[in-house]
């Protein structure tokens, strides 16, 4: 199902899944979720989506680990990962772009701000 506008979206809290899936669903993406970071490693192997957006606090595996492991994945490793969360922090930021994250953004966000990033990283 590889494709260059496919989108996983990995959040454990369904609210999120639901509004990030319809903009951008609505903005000609295909998207496939996850609910917990397991989920989410297995959705990245078998679909391979162009972009992931990765909750930190996730059951099973949280987002760092989810992310070290794609990007350390040579078969996994470009694919793009926004990590998406409420944990604010510099060191939560800097802890997830050291792991190779390639871009963190903060919880509240703007649908409208996250499909005009999508169409940068992706391509309108």
């Amino acid at each position: 199902m590889e494709s260059v506008r496919l989108i996983l979206i990995a959040d454990d809290e369904p609210y999120i899944v639901r509004a990030l899936s319809f903009v951008l669903a609505k903005a000609g993406y295909s998207v496939v979720t996850a609910g917990d970071g397991a989920e989410a490693l297995e959705r990245i192997t078998s679909d391979r989506p162009a972009l992931a957006f990765l909750d930190l606090m996730m059951p099973k595996l949280d987002g760092y680990e989810v992310c070290r492991r794609v990007k350390s994945d040579p078969a996994l490793s470009d694919t793009y990962i926004i990590i998406l969360t409420a944990k604010g922090q510099r060191a939560d930021k800097a802890c997830g772009m050291a792991l190779g994250a390639d871009e963190y953004i903060t919880k509240p966000f703007s649908p409208t701000a996250i499909v005009k990033q999508v169409q940068r990283v992706m391509g309108a």
